[in-house]
C-alpha cells in the first residue's frame, strides 16, 4: 500500500499555500532501506511530512519579515511550509533536509502552487562542508531534539552564515534553547527572544519561543 496523503490550505492573509502532506505519523515507507542506512528509524520515518506548529508559526513570523534582498536558508525544512511560502513570495530560498522523500515532497508541493522549484540540498549537519554556501539569513523550527544537536546545529549554521548574518529559530520548549544560545554567543551571535501572545492561525496554545540571533 502507498504512501495515504492529505491536502489543506495554509492562508497567511491574501496569500494561499497549498500542502500535501502524509495523512498522519503512522505513514511509513522505505522499501529500499534509503532511510534505515540514514539511521531514520520507522518511528521517525514521518516526522518530516506532516506540519508541525512550530513550522506554522516560523511561516507567519518571516511572512511580516523584511526578507528582501536576503540569501536565506531553511535548515531542516520537513514538508517545507516556510520555504514554500518565501519561494511563493519571489524570496531568494534554499531548503535543506536530512530525510531521503523531503525533496520530492517539497517539488510536488512547489508545483501544487504553480510557483518556480526551490533549490534543495539534503544534508547532515554533521557532513563536511557541502557546496551550499554562505547565506544572510538561516531560518528552522523544532530542530533540537537531543543533546548533540546543539553543537552540530550551532556549527552547521556557522558553516553557512555570512560573517555579519542573522539566524531565526522556532523552539517548542524542548529545553535545550539556552544551551545553544550560550554555544551561539561563543560563534559571535547576540540574542534576542521573543514570546508571541497573537497565535490564531494555530488550534491550541504554543509555549515555544523565536530566538532571533544576529552577528554583526
Amino acid at each position: 500500500m502507498g504512501l495515504r496523503v492529505s491536502y489543506k490550505t495554509h492562508e497567511f492573509d491574501e496569500v494561499d499555500i497549498h500542502l500535501r502532506t502524509l495523512r498522519n505519523k503512522q505513514e511509513f515507507s522505505d522499501d529500499d532501506g534509503v532511510a534505515e542506512r540514514l539511521g531514520i528509524s520507522s518511528a521517525m520515518w514521518p516526522i518530516f511530512g506532516v506540519v508541525w506548529p512550530s513550522g506554522i508559526v516560523l511561516a507567519h513570523y518571516l511572512f511580516q519579515f523584511d526578507y528582501k534582498d536576503k540569501h536565506i536558508l531553511e535548515v531542516g525544512c520537513g514538508i517545507g511550509l516556510t520555504s514554500l511560502l518565501l519561494n511563493h513570495l519571489n524570496a531568494d530560498i534554499t531548503a535543506t533536509d536530512f530525510h531521503p522523500h523531503a525533496e520530492r515532497f517539497l517539488i510536488k508541493n512547489t508545483q501544487l502552487n504553480q510557483d518556480k522549484i526551490i533549490p534543495f540540498t539534503r544534508t547532515d549537519w554533521a557532513d563536511p562542508k557541502s557546496s551550499l554556501g554562505e547565506f544572510d539569513l538561516i531560518v528552522g523550527s523544532d530542530l533540537l531534539y537531543e543533546d548533540e544537536h546543539i553543537e552540530l546545529l550551532s556549527l552547521f549554521i556557522n558553516q553557512h552564515c555570512k560573517k555579519r548574518s542573522e539566524v531565526i529559530l522556532v523552539d517548542p520548549g524542548r529545553g535545550r534553547h539556552a544551551k545553544f544560545s550560550r554555544k551561539m554567543a561563543e560563534l559571535g551571535f547576540s540574542l534576542h527572544l521573543t514570546r508571541l501572545e497573537n497565535m490564531d492561525y494555530l488550534d491550541k496554545p504554543y509555549k515555544g519561543v523565536i530566538l532571533r540571533y544576529a552577528r554583526e
